[in-house]
C-alpha cells in the first residue's frame, strides 16, 4: 500500500523541522521531501504507481513516536485507576509510542517478578513499548536496597524511588555505586521533605497574600 502524508508540520530529531510529504510503501517511510515535491525526486515511485491512500496532515505535527519518561500506570495493585492495557492504549492514542513505568506499584516493582510481571502483561496489551523502572530501595522506603541485578536481568531500564526522595546521602552513594556496576541510570526525587511538608505552592509573595503554605526553592 503507498501511502502519502502531505502538508504535515515534520519534526525529527534529525534537525528536521518544516512543512513535508512523507511517502510510505507498506510500513517503510521511502520519501520525505517538502510539501508538493513528493514523486518528484528521490524513489520516484510516483511515477510508477498510483497513491492507495493519501492523508492530510495539514496544521498537525507529524513525529517519530514520543516516549513518556515518567508514567504511572498502577498495576499491579491499584488497577481501578488504570491497567497497564488502557495506559498504554491512552498513551498510543496520544503519539507516545514507548513509557518508562515508575515502581508505585502495589507491591512496589522492587524484585524481578514484578518487573516480568510489567513486561509481560505489556506485551499482551500491544499497544506502547513499556520500560520498566525498578525501585532503588526496597518498599520505596529509602533504607535497603534493592538487588540491582537481578532487576536488570529481569528488564527494568533505570530506578527510582519515584515520589520518594532517598533523603540518606550514605544510602544514595551506595545506590548510585551499585547501579553504576550495572549500567542503570538512577532517577531522582530531589525533594527535602522537612521543607516542603505541608506546601501548597511555591513561596514567595503570592502565596503570602493568598494566606497558603508555600514550598521554598531550597526543598528541591
Amino acid at each position: 500500500m503507498l501511502t502519502l502524508i502531505k502538508g504535515g508540520r515534520v519534526v525529527d530529531p534529525g534537525n528536521l523541522d518544516g512543512i513535508m510529504d512523507i511517502l510510505i510503501d507498506d510500513d517503510r517511510i521511502i520519501e520525505v521531501v517538502p510539501s508538493g515535491k513528493s514523486g518528484k525526486s528521490g524513489s520516484g515511485l510516483l511515477k510508477r504507481r498510483t497513491l492507495d491512500r493519501i492523508l492530510d496532515a495539514s496544521g498537525m505535527i507529524v513525529a517519530p513516536g514520543l516516549i513518556d519518561m515518567h508514567v504511572h500506570l498502577r498495576e499491579p495493585g491499584q488497577e481501578y485507576k488504570e491497567t497497564i492495557e488502557t495506559g498504554t492504549l491512552a498513551a498510543a492514542c496520544g503519539g507516545f509510542t514507548a513509557v518508562c513505568a515508575m515502581p508505585n506499584t502495589m507491591p512496589v516493582n522492587d524484585n524481578r517478578q514484578i518487573t516480568e510481571y510489567i513486561l509481560k502483561r505489556s506485551r499482551e496489551a500491544g499497544n506502547a513499548k513499556v520500560y520498566p523502572v525498578a525501585a532503588i530501595s526496597k518498599d520505596l522506603e529509602g533504607t535497603s536496597l534493592c538487588e540491582y541485578g537481578d532487576l536488570k536481568e529481569a528488564g527494568a531500564i533505570a530506578l527510582s524511588d519515584d515520589g520518594n526522595p532517598v533523603s540518606n546521602s550514605r544510602m544514595m552513594r551506595r545506590a548510585m555505586e551499585y547501579a553504576r556496576g550495572f549500567g542503570l541510570p538512577i532517577i531522582s526525587h530531589c525533594e527535602v521533605k522537612e521543607l516542603s511538608a505541608g506546601g501548597v505552592m511555591n513561596e514567595g509573595a503570592v502565596a503570602t497574600r493568598m494566606g497558603l503554605a508555600g514550598i521554598p526553592n531550597a526543598a528541591e
